[in-house]
């Protein structure tokens, strides 16, 4: 059995973790194109101006300068719309020991040729030579500087990151993880068929203390153990693992590079493996809601809304599960046939659809799942309308990590009071005002405000937290690898403060008894919220 500090300990290792995942590909770019040198030599500098003499996308080399500062790197500081960023104590020893990023990145790049979750064996040379410069530090001096030795084990934590988290969840989306590997002892050829290059993955893990040897039989330690059942925690940052491949060009070529197919696919996220991810976190989200859900349809009858609209449904798993707390746990559940629950999942994305309709029909549960988009409620409501003959604010909305996730569109609304955000946006590499993403949040509430006072609208939000607080914390939080999978892909995450206070000038509110964050500190990246009329 783990001790409370052997979990603490594992826990700050994954979150560090994390961050090198998001870390390396924008830190290498960086030092490559001569950003790091440019910052020491003029010490304090204005992100427009790095953009101007270093011909850079403003949105995007922003995000990747807020994510040095949140490594404690740099200084970043938001002045009247002006973003200045100034060099540290830390900057120099860093910024020298960003050349280490390098086989990692190339690692990476390299991989994109081949099957996003499948080893085969040319990547597994390469990976075995990073292995062997990894156990060996890349051959960094010993020193006996304080400030250097912290820089270079943050780095190579960073470095084993990607060593460890895109295989770990390789490995859990496999099924290696399943409780016949986890409870006993087994072989590499129990699993792969290149079972000598496997065992040079298990081989790695077993110097990670994840593993015992014995002979060619691995046997999961209980470090292991932790990291085995906590795979999922890695399969968000992993999934965006095909966006940081396009670091260069985000930040010094063609900001488009993401958003170019000519079919309609998605080509910066693995969508498969982020909902895979995600579907862990989410369960302990889904249990607050609950008692909004109880409390709901658990009035009068003829007071309840007449169902639910889970907006951006994804496998349907949250509809589902929204379904049998009411079935179960109300007293609409025991007059469903007087009352009948009206369901409607709608996504943005037709594979999303396809999914969770199939999932809703291996449920047995009655619903509807139609194309909708969060940015225009309007038209959602008229084809609720003409197709089910429902109003959409007669339903009780619904929706977990979306809002962020929004359709840029030039803001009309007008702030009552100026952005304190510290947040880094952008759109197609434009840099965006911080006071014109609340603005554009604004907008968008407006747009639902009709459709919600009703009923209200159940929120669960991703949100970002000062880099200054975030380099304070390292190891405790993902804030970092939020910020750069989020801020490089177009999404808006605010901090939580600056998200309600937009609730508010839209003349909603959140109800206090159901607020809820996590973690419930300062540190708080995630927040529940019952969105009411005021």
């Amino acid at each position: 059995m783990l001790s409370t500090e052997e979990k603490q300990t594992y826990r700050e290792e994954l979150f560090r973790h994390l961050d090198g995942i998001a870390v390396a590909p924008v830190a290498f770019s960086l030092y490559k194109n001569n950003i790091t040198d440019y910052l020491l030599d003029n010490k304090k500098v204005s992100v427009s101006q790095i953009a101007e003499v270093k011909k850079t996308n403003e949105g995007y080399i922003n995000v990747a300068l807020r994510i040095l500062s949140s490594q404690g790197w740099l200084e970043y500081s938001i002045d009247n719309n002006e973003i200045i960023i100034q060099t540290n104590s830390l900057s120099k020893s860093a910024f020298d020991h960003f050349y280490i990023y390098e086989d990692i990145v190339n690692l990476l790049e390299y991989s994109g040729k081949f099957h996003p979750r499948k080893f085969e064996i040319d990547p597994f040379h390469k990976l075995e030579q990073l292995f062997k410069k990894y156990i060996n530090r890349f051959d960094l001096l010993l020193v006996k500087d304080k400030t250097t030795t912290q820089i270079q084990n943050q780095i190579l934590k960073h470095i084993e990151g990607i060593l460890v988290g895109p295989t770990t969840v390789h490995l859990g989306m496999g099924g290696m993880f399943h409780k016949y590997f986890m409870e006993a002892s087994f072989s590499a050829d129990e699993y792969h068929k290149f079972p000598e290059s496997f065992d040079t993955i298990l081989t790695f893990l077993s110097h990670l203390g994840w593993f015992s040897k014995s002979g060619t039989n691995y046997t999961f330690t209980d470090k292991g153990l932790f990291f085995a059942k906590r795979a999922s925690a890695y399969g968000v940052t992993v999934s965006y693992i095909p966006m940081f491949r396009k670091m260069d060009a985000l930040l010094f070529g063609n900001p488009n590079v993401l958003w170019n197919s000519e079919k309609d696919i998605e080509t910066h996220v693995d969508r498969e493996m982020n909902v895979w991810g995600s579907g862990g976190a989410h369960t302990t989200y889904f249990k607050k809601i609950d008692e909004i859900i109880i409390s709901l349809f658990n009035m009068p009858l003829n007071e309840q809304p007449k169902g639910v609209l889970d907006m951006g449904c994804g496998n349907g798993a949250f509809l589902i599960h929204l379904f049998e707390v009411i079935a179960s746990k109300t007293l609409r559940g025991k007059h469903l046939d007087d009352y009948p629950l009206f369901l409607v999942g709608a996504d943005y994305n037709k594979a999303a659809l396809k999914v969770t309709r199939a999932n809703l029909i291996q449920a047995d549960i009655w619903a509807k799942v139609i194309w909708g988009d969060i940015s225009n409620p309007d038209l959602l409501q008229k084809d609720l309308k003409e197709k089910y003959t429902i109003e959409l604010k007669d339903l009780l909305s619904v929706r977990t990590f979306l809002d962020h996730n929004r359709i840029w569109s030039k803001p009309i609304s007008q702030l009552d009071t100026s952005s304190q955000s510290t947040g880094a946006f952008g759109y197609r590499g434009k840099r965006l005002y911080n006071d014109d993403v609340e603005r554009n949040l604004k907008d968008h509430f407006k747009k639902w405000k009709p459709h919600i006072t009703k009923y209200g609208l159940i929120v669960i939000e991703l949100h970002t937290i000062s880099p200054n607080l975030t380099s304070q914390n390292l190891g405790k939080t993902a804030a970092t690898a939020y910020d750069a999978t989020h801020g490089f892909s177009d999404q808006y995450i605010l901090e939580i403060d600056a998200f309600l206070k937009v609730i508010e000038e839209v003349g909603l509110q959140s109800n206090p008894k159901y607020f809820s964050k996590f973690p419930n500190s300062e540190l708080a990246t995630v927040s529940i919220n019952y969105i009411i009329g005021r």
